[in-house]
């Protein structure tokens, strides 16, 4: 009997001491993930890595959702990539950069040594404009590879160095502001220069392929019509060109048009020459 009261008695403390604690919160949720038991950063490389993985478990984190990885808010200029719209903003300025590298690069060169960037540009137009004449113009079977090492030797050391000085000059020797400057050097640059230089490239060009012997008769052949050409092209090029381009892009912007100018001028230089 002293037992079986000995035993309610600790029973009923026991019930007491249950009863009077406070409730307990329950215990959060568990979200299970995978646990990766290599190193992926190591060995993920490697053709026949297979990864193991075991289960575990973490409480689900109390943090707000643009604290764990979830939606992001609104982000400043000058938040790091690796949001949501932080990222777009970050791709679009490295676009942009990647845009005008090319430029930057080139303009640098040119400042540094403009006379052979502008001969370098001019020698690639040329060979191009050569080579568009040959191929689809004349519709040749195969290249004439000397005619095009020609051509674009002057383009080299002819008309890029050139172009370069004439141009330099031209801004200097014309200081008149606006419209009427604009003007002026159009008239020296077109009925001056252009006629005189056309006819010193197609001299030079048909010396060096066929002998001094061919200069005259080649240029009494192609010489007015290759500048009346020369003024259909240049004449509304160079007036937006002298009105809106810097002196120092003039040379850039003229081999760009240049292009379409070597392939008239390599099909005219090189029209065969009638004999009596």
């Amino acid at each position: 009997m002293a037992s079986m009261a000995h035993k309610s008695l600790l029973l009923r403390r026991a019930f007491t001491t249950l009863s009077s604690r406070p409730p307990q919160p329950p215990p959060l949720p568990s979200r299970i993930f995978l646990q990766p038991t290599q190193s992926l950063t190591s060995t993920c490389s490697l053709p026949h890595f297979k990864p193991q993985f075991r289960f575990c478990t973490s409480p689900l984190s109390a943090l707000p959702d643009n604290a764990s990885g979830g939606p992001r808010g609104p982000r400043g200029p000058n938040s790091g990539s690796g949001g949501g719209g932080g990222g777009g903003e970050g791709g679009e300025g490295a676009g942009g950069e990647d845009k005008w590298s090319f430029l930057s690069w080139y303009l640098a060169l040119l400042e540094k040594y403009p006379v052979a960037v502008k001969a370098i540009t001019s020698a690639i137009l040329t060979l191009i404009g050569d080579l568009i004449c040959q191929l689809v113009i004349d519709q040749s079977q195969s290249i004439d590879l000397k005619r095009t090492f020609t051509f674009t030797l002057l383009g080299f050391i002819l008309v890029g160095p050139t172009l370069h000085f004439w141009y330099l000059y031209l801004s200097k020797l014309v200081t008149l502001p606006g419209a009427s400057g604009v003007l002026l050097r159009l008239v020296i640059d077109q009925f001056l220069f252009a006629p005189t230089f056309i006819g010193v490239f197609l001299a030079t060009l048909v010396t060096l392929e066929g002998g001094p012997s061919q200069a005259v008769p080649k240029l009494k052949q192609e010489w007015f019509s290759s500048v009346v050409a020369n003024w259909q092209l240049w004449i509304p090029f160079q007036f937006l060109n002298f009105s809106f381009v810097p002196q120092q892009f003039q040379v850039l912007a003229a081999n760009v048009v240049s292009l379409v100018w070597n392939v008239i001028l390599s099909f005219k230089a090189h029209k065969e020459v009638p004999t009596k």
